[in-house]
């Protein structure tokens, strides 16, 4: 009796031993979990982590992708950029490879930027518009290049006082000849052409070469504007005639055409997450950190 006693009291320990393992078990893997969602900043668990627990399965997602900053090709290109296309080309391909992500919401709050950097990111979004809806939230500002890239998306949403518009290219150069002939500098210039050493500050632009700059400035505006045209459904002379760098309001820009809706970035994703027919409680998730960070 006291043998059998013994071996009762021994395999309720090993019950009990089991079952708090399990618990702590348990426990560790949610804090592990909330700890990466936390770092993430995702609604919802990892793919790869969410399966390997069976917590996942096809659950859908909206994302969402930061456009913030001046706009510039890469990281090398200009010191003061923060909103690189090559990095949001990065994210809108993730985005759009992963069969779980509806749609792509573009926060975009940009004063603009460089046109290369804007047609990278025109390039991307055309082949992804070809799979799932892309549709824009403005922030404080989306003018420029960054009013170009939102005029190629499903749809358009900004604040009342979102600045946007200023549809228009510049190309400043400086002449500082009069100060360096002040400080006593003179300069030889060996080049093997009249134009390769334009937009020196060394000297002023000749006759010759400000027709060479205008023409170049006209053939960017003259894609603006036929791009903002097809993607917005408005006539190009109508887009040409608002298309002389002003800059609207949200407010204003809703009632010329240039925007669809008044809301902000919940009310665009909520827009999104309609267009791609996802399930009502998709979860966001977020493809890259604002700011270029």
């Amino acid at each position: 009796m006291n043998n059998n006693n013994l071996l009762f009291s021994q395999g309720k320990s090993r019950i009990l031993l089991s079952v708090a393992f399990i618990i702590l078990a348990a426990s560790t893997v949610a804090l592990v979990v909330f700890a990466y969602a936390g770092a993430s900043h995702q609604a919802v668990l990892p793919g790869g982590i969410g399966r390997s627990l069976g917590l996942t399965g096809g659950h859908d997602k909206i994302a969402v992708v930061y456009v913030e900053g001046q706009m510039v090709s890469d990281k090398t290109s200009d010191g003061s950029g923060s909103a690189y296309s090559s990095d949001i080309v990065k994210a809108m391909r993730k985005a759009t490879d992963d069969p779980e992500v509806k749609a792509i919401v573009m926060r975009v709050n940009s004063p603009g930027g460089t046109p290369v950097s804007a047609e990278e990111i025109i390039s991307q979004m055309k082949k992804t518009r070809a799979i799932k809806p892309v549709v824009v939230s403005m922030g404080d500002m989306a003018t420029s290049a960054a009013y170009y890239i939102s005029s190629q998306t499903d749809r358009i949403v900004a604040d009342p006082d979102t600045f946007t518009g200023s549809i228009g290219v510049i190309w400043v150069f400086e002449n500082k000849s009069k100060s360096y002939a002040e400080d006593g500098i003179s300069f030889y210039v060996a080049k093997t052409g009249d134009y390769k050493d334009l937009g020196s500050d060394k000297r002023g632009l000749t006759t010759s070469e400000k027709d060479y700059v205008q023409s170049v400035i006209n053939e960017s505006y003259d894609r603006f504007v036929s791009n903002v045209a097809k993607g917005r459904n408005l006539s190009e002379d109508y887009v040409r005639s608002i298309a002389d760098g002003r800059v609207y309001t949200g407010s204003k820009a809703q009632q010329m055409g240039l925007i669809d809706d008044l809301g902000g970035l919940y009310d665009a994703i909520s827009i999104a997450e309609n267009m791609s027919k996802a399930s009502h409680n998709a979860a966001i998730v977020y493809m890259n950190e604002p700011g270029g960070k």
